[in-house]
Formats: structure tokens, sequence, C-alpha cells
């Protein structure tokens, strides 16, 4: 196969380990996930002012950039067996 499919990426997430850290600094949300491989990616999300975070918000928004890393590094490991 020639692509990554949304599947593929979905069994990834669900299959990773998370750690979340909300309020860092006040107004900031890291998410750590431990793919199933073992390999760790971060991601994260900022507000500018701390009155506004919203830890679901931030965990949410935090878990998509790891989403999106991910399609990035299947694509790189696919374009490498081609």
């Amino acid at each position: 196969m020639n692509s990554i499919t949304k599947e593929q990426i979905d069994k990834i997430m669900d299959e990773s380990e998370y750690e979340v850290f909300h309020k860092v600094f006040d107004k900031q949300c890291l998410v750590v996930a431990k793919l199933p491989n073992g390999f760790t990616v971060v991601g994260e999300s900022a507000c500018v002012d701390p009155s506004n975070y919203v830890e679901s918000i931030g965990e949410e928004i935090a878990k998509k950039r790891i989403e999106e890393k991910l399609w990035e590094l299947e694509g790189y490991k696919l374009q490498n067996s081609l």
C-alpha cells in the first residue's frame, strides 16, 4: 500500500499511553504520548490569558497536534519503504 489511512492513525492513537500536564505556567497543556512501539511524541497547546484556560480544550488541541505529528511520522516511514 502506498498511503496512510485515518484508521491506521486512529489505531496508533487508541493504543498509545498518555500523560497530561495541565496549567503549565498557568496557561499551557502538555500531552506526552507513548506510542505502541515505545516512541514518545509531545503535543502542546496554550492560551494567552490564564483565566481563559479550559483543561478539556487544551488537552483536545494537544492530542490533535500529536495526531498531526503521527501523520508526518507514518508518511516518512512509508516513503522510506517505497
